[in-house]
């Protein structure tokens, strides 16, 4: 079953040309990019009947999202959703790495205790990895969400500014292997073993956890994810 964006219309104003751009890339990320062999497609006529405006915003809109490189315009085909290649995600999870690590170092220098206690909420559903099994697919939304919220706890704007589009691509690949070789048990571990680290300010430590959880993915990928070309 091919993947389809959920759409509803827009209020027509003055931002309209923002809204329609806000609400497919809202839409972008919220689909999971790789459950199909083939990308998904953009239809223009069906875009602006879902969203209630004319094609003229979604066309506009659609240029937006191509230059961010999430959106690839094919002659005679027409647009659709860049799925990026094996060699693609690797550097991706690597440069996240990076920026996500930063993040936690900066989370245990920034955030408040309350800020930090919140996503213990995260884990609160899951005691052991049996539940996070049998709940794989809401499990893979709480993975998704104690990710994004690593990186608001950094309280950088920059980082957050800079890791908003590569999340798109992070996201559909996490939720794609984290039901892949009981990946969520340990995924569970790891993120006890960060919260931790973040509770007791132990900076370092919670830099390298971080940065060593994305290396992991990167690992999984590189071995067993072979759905990518």
């Amino acid at each position: 079953m091919r993947s389809t964006l959920p759409l509803t219309p827009v209020a027509a104003n003055f931002v309209l040309k923002d809204k329609v751009y806000d609400a497919l890339k809202d839409a972008i990320a919220a689909m999971d990019i790789y459950t199909d062999a083939e990308p998904p497609r953009l239809d223009e006529r069906s875009l602006a009947d879902k969203l209630g405006v004319s094609r003229t915003p979604v066309r506009e809109a659609l240029s937006r999202l191509e230059q961010e490189g999430l959106v690839q315009t094919v002659p005679r085909r027409g647009a659709f959703v860049v799925r990026k290649s094996k060699a693609d995600i690797l550097e991706m999870i690597h440069v996240w790495a990076a920026l996500e690590s930063m993040a936690a170092r900066l989370a245990t220098l920034n955030a408040t205790d309350e800020e930090i206690r919140e996503i213990h909420g995260f884990l609160d559903s899951y005691s052991d990895s049996s539940e996070a099994r049998g709940q794989i697919d809401e499990y893979s939304e709480t993975n998704i969400r104690f990710h994004q919220n690593i990186i608001k706890l950094s309280k950088s704007r920059l980082l957050i500014a800079l890791t908003d589009n590569l999340f798109i691509h992070m996201k559909s690949i996490r939720a794609r292997t984290i039901k892949e070789r009981d990946r969520a048990s340990q995924s569970i571990i790891d993120h006890t073993r960060i919260i931790e680290a973040l509770e007791k300010r132990q900076t370092e430590l919670a830099e390298k956890l971080v940065r060593d959880h994305a290396l992991n993915l990167a690992e999984h990928v590189r071995r067993y994810v072979d759905y990518l070309t």
